[in-house]
């Protein structure tokens, strides 16, 4: 029994010994086969070459018809097709508002003259980034042109003004479906805006879809960080007409242009 014991013991100091020197081996195997990768992915990036595994990006953009943020994942396919998922919210504007304070006083709370609704915008999309041209070098500019579409959320605000009630001699916070909307639109009787944190209670939902196209431009110096302007137009259809401004045209399709600013990581 003894015997047997110890030639167990033996054989399994053996195999340790000799799996030892195995397990060293595929250690410095990973070492060397990371090394390589590490030096390909330098060499990519002094050649101005974008190689990720994804992105993160957050933004803000000016629009032709308002203003906006979003926040954006990239997972890059290959060298060139990066697919992209991305979350905007904006805020649409009537072309003809316009600000005004009561009276003419200067420092008052001022207010859009016929405003119905503050109508935002939260889209969700899929799409793709495709690099159209590499950097060349770490102070060059990569060009993508970027496409995606999905679903689209209009959101309308009911907007309130402050107005001066001259039969009660009060005054009192009133949207345009208050019974009294004379009182809405008499310019002599607005006292200013009802401010931001007025309506977001008695939201109402429009669904839609969108479709967006633009060119991003990259000229981060670095490969693991984004910085960049991204350029493009969009188009937004909803299931209903939006009222946003009285005595203009309601209207369920709104197309805009924008310009983005970028920045962001990349592992």
């Amino acid at each position: 029994m003894k015997k047997l014991l110890n030639s167990a013991i033996f054989f399994f100091i053996s195999i340790a010994v000799i799996a030892q020197p195995s397990n060293r081996a595929k250690k410095d195997e990973k070492k060397e086969e990371r090394r390589v990768k590490i030096n390909a992915l330098k060499k990519q990036a002094e050649e101005g070459t974008l190689v990720f595994r994804k992105q993160s990006i957050f933004g803000g953009q000016l629009r032709t018809n308002g203003y906006g943020a979003f926040y954006e994942l990239g997972k890059m396919k290959t060298n060139r097709k990066t697919n992209i998922y991305r979350i905007d919210f904006t805020e649409i504007k009537d072309h003809k508002e316009e600000k005004s304070t009561a009276g003419g006083v200067i420092f008052g709370n001022p207010y859009v003259y016929g405003k119905e609704n503050n109508f935002y915008q939260l889209t969700l999309g899929f799409g793709q980034q495709y690099i159209l041209g590499q950097k060349g070098n770490k102070n060059g500019v990569s060009v993508s042109a970027i496409y995606n579409g999905g679903i689209a959320v209009g959101l309308k605000r009911p907007y309130y003004v402050e107005a001066r009630d001259a039969v009660t001699g009060t005054n009192r916070f009133i949207t345009y479906k208050d019974p009294d909307k004379t009182l809405f639109l008499d310019n002599a009787s607005i006292i200013g805006g009802g401010g931001l944190g007025r309506g977001w209670g008695e939201i109402k939902m429009a669904p839609g879809a969108f479709a967006k196209i633009a060119l991003r431009f990259d000229y981060g110096r670095f490969n693991d960080a984004v910085s960049g302007l991204e350029i493009g137009i969009s188009g937004d259809f909803y299931s209903s007409k939006i009222p946003v401004l009285l005595f203009q045209k309601e209207r369920q399709f709104f197309y805009q242009a924008y310009i983005a600013v970028l920045f962001g990581k990349r592992k």
